[in-house]
């Protein structure tokens, strides 16, 4: 996919922003928002750096549309990038300690491990909430191999739609030929047999590694602006419209209920009730939340998250939540436009969710 104009022209007709969403630190990140817009061909512009957990996406979308309010030529670029599946180690000094031996951190795992003010792992709270809701291990297996069906959905007539917005990208190598990256790596067949052999990850629990995500590497893109500067870039395919965001806590170490109060809130500043949706993504680690979700909101679990989610393509954090909406968006164009809600869970109880209207 070629860069849209606004980066390629040398001067850009209009004044333009771009937002950075991560959440795992890499090298140089310091100088992460203007370096990447220099390396995009766009060295006159920055913006602000978003990190928030695995709501960075949304957080990253909300930005950049109170960027542009008020001037339709805005065009901000949103860019989310992350990579969990080798984290980094954290060096702290601590004088006070025996020696001064430093405190270290591995970024991701024990960030996964620990809620510091909840105090539990995430798988955790998913057994929590699948206790107290009743959740069981038939129901989540049942869910993990229905999404991995529709998951293989995206890949039929040779990822007819994953290739409506996903393009290979070159990673260089330092003594090889460059590799590149077409399709989601890292991704596990599934069966329902599969998953019913798999023990629980704890003693007497309902939750396994099977249906829960894994850490993944991405990054994802989105282009934000006024109507008219939109419909200029969208070649005639119609304009994605952002109705409402919104963000939700929930009770200690509840994480996989969050997705529920945040999207009625964004559904409540759209103006719009759940049964007017069209189309539902949810970023769901453990499928204990889709299964919540889906009682909460009175949504049938099948009619959710068609061609998969990230709970079988893996979680970059960062990049999810806008994969899932780039996703969302392609499933309403060929349905011919509609309502779509985004709507996931994010670190510390929190979440997070979007609604949007695709029309002509």
């Amino acid at each position: 996919m070629p860069y849209p104009y606004w980066i390629t022209q040398p001067q850009p007709p209009v004044r333009h922003a771009l937002v950075l969403g991560w959440t795992v630190p890499q090298r140089d990140i310091f100088y992460g928002a203007p370096s990447v817009a220099a390396r995009l061909g766009a060295p006159g512009i920055s913006g602000p750096m978003i990190s928030q957990a695995c709501a960075t996406s949304v957080a990253c979308i909300y930005s950049a549309a109170a960027t542009t309010e008020g001037n339709d030529s805005e065009v901000t670029l949103v860019v989310t990038t992350d990579r969990t599946s080798n984290g980094p180690q954290v060096i702290y000094p601590k004088p006070s300690a025996p020696g001064g031996s430093p405190e270290i951190e591995n970024w991701v795992s024990d960030s996964f491990a620990k809620d510091p003010w909840a105090g539990e792992a995430m798988f955790t709270t998913a057994e929590l909430v699948a206790a107290e809701e009743g959740i069981t291990r038939e129901e989540l297996d049942d869910i993990t191999a229905l999404r991995y069906e529709q998951y293989r959905k995206s890949l039929e007539n040779d990822r007819e739609f994953q290739k409506r917005y996903m393009v290979p990208v070159t990673i260089p190598q330092r003594r090889k030929d460059p590799i590149v990256v077409e399709e989601d790596l890292g991704v596990y067949p599934t069966t329902r047999e599969g998953l019913a052999k798999l023990k629980p990850m704890t003693e007497g629990g309902v939750v396994t590694f099977g249906s829960q995500t894994h850490p993944a590497d991405g990054a994802a893109g989105m282009i934000v602006t006024g109507e008219e500067r939109a419909r200029e870039l969208a070649n005639g395919e119609g304009v994605v419209r952002l109705l409402a965001t919104g963000f939700a806590r929930v009770a200690k170490a509840r994480m996989p209920k969050a997705p529920v109060p945040a999207a009625e809130k964004a559904l409540a500043d759209a103006d719009i009730s759940i049964s007017e949706v069209d189309v539902i993504k949810t970023h769901n680690p453990f499928a204990v939340n889709d299964a919540y979700f889906a009682k909460q909101m009175g949504v049938q679990v099948k009619d959710m998250n068609d061609y998969g989610s990230s709970l079988i393509f893996g979680h970059p954090q960062g990049p999810t939540g806008a994969r899932l909406i780039a996703e969302m968006i392609e499933q309403l164009r060929l349905r011919g436009g509609g309502v779509g809600l985004f709507t996931g869970c994010a670190a510390g109880d929190t979440g997070a969710a979007l609604v949007v209207r695709v029309e002509d």
